[in-house]
């Protein structure tokens, strides 16, 4: 593996990835983009033509094979997953892969059972909150122990819309996942139950997407959370987390940037348009710090520096109980097995 630099291959160029391939070119040091790839050829034709030394790859299986690709960043459909993440396994080559994981349980276990038996970590899930100040912050509030024990948490996720093809399910798979990491995160622990709540629906979702969702989970140890998810609110983008303990509480997430006060009588300021600008930072601090983390892995066999293969499918296994008890509206247990 190059000492200097690491030749990446870029799987998917679509919002993620292209916002990857940009991020590596421009603000990343030690890699390059190598290879990339996607679906629709000529996009990644195009996006390979404006960096040097770097070819589109037509079929993402070659692309992880190349002998001149170092390591893999995975933004393809999610239903794609496990047969390039099984090939960056055959080829033990570190990947980043966006999360999901795969698309169901029994593939994720699969995956984390494959990467085991290498005795290596290859695989990092792409959880990025985990890199942005905010939450670095609280969660070292929480382990110095400054609020005492965490009692409960409230989180808020807010989008002002979804792409059309957005089911009920995804508002827990796509959108819920992110506080489910964030839970495990901050607390330490499994997740042992969680409840989706169907509140009065918003009259501008789209028919048969049931929207907004309370989710309500609670930990191995009793602990309690709670998470608004609104997609469609039409306004902006907002993700809010509050931690209380037994000595106190800390929230992250208010956009406290400029207040104004004007006549007549205003008071306000602005909210975060969308993810980019809401997590822009954590996304170069993640990709930095895989990169760094593949770099020292030539030596120690740790390729990671992040959410595992296991975070991945302990999030599916939650999200899993998630959808059915959006189903039926009970409180699900989560089904976990055995760590490898």
């Amino acid at each position: 593996m190059p000492v200097s630099e690491l030749r990446i291959a870029v799987l998917g160029v679509g919002v993620m990835g292209a916002d990857h391939v940009a991020r590596i070119t421009s603000r990343i040091s030690g890699a390059r983009v190598a290879v990339v790839n996607d679906y629709i050829t000529e996009k990644a034709e195009q996006i390979a033509s404006g960096i040097d030394g770097c070819r589109a790859v037509a079929d993402p299986l070659d692309a992880i094979a190349d002998p001149e690709v170092d390591a893999v960043v995975l933004a393809t459909p999610g239903t794609t997953h496990e047969k390039q993440l099984l090939a960056c396994l055959d080829h033990r080559k570190p990947v980043m892969c966006e999360k999901p994981l795969t698309t169901d349980v029994s593939t994720s276990l699969e995956i984390v059972r494959r990467e085991a038996e290498l005795e290596r970590p290859l695989i990092q899930v792409g959880f990025m909150r985990r890199f942005d100040d905010e939450y670095m912050r609280l969660k070292a509030l929480l382990d110095g122990g400054e609020l005492g024990r965490p009692l409960l948490m409230h989180c808020v996720h807010r989008n002002p819309s979804v792409p059309e093809y957005f089911d009920s399910s995804l508002v827990v798979k796509d959108s819920l996942v992110h506080e489910v990491d964030v839970t495990r995160y901050l607390f330490g622990e499994e997740i042992a139950s969680v409840q989706i709540v169907k509140p009065g629906a918003n009259p501008a979702a789209p028919p048969g997407l049931v929207d907004p969702q309370i989710a309500i989970l609670r930990t191995v140890s009793g602990r309690h959370v709670d998470v608004e998810l609104f997609v469609t609110t039409g306004v902006a983008y907002e993700v809010r987390t509050e931690v209380v303990g037994e000595l106190g509480s800390a929230m992250i997430g208010l956009d406290v940037g400029l207040i104004r006060k004007t006549a007549p009588g205003t008071w306000g300021g602005q909210i975060t348009p969308g993810f980019r600008e809401r997590f822009g930072a954590a996304y170069d601090t993640e990709i930095q710090r895989w990169v760094d983390a593949v770099h020292s892995g030539a030596a120690t066999g740790n390729y990671t520096d992040g959410p595992t293969a296991w975070d991945g499918y302990a999030a599916a296994a939650v999200c899993a109980a998630g959808v059915e008890s959006l189903e039926s509206g009970l409180p699900v247990d989560v089904q976990l097995a055995d760590r490898p």
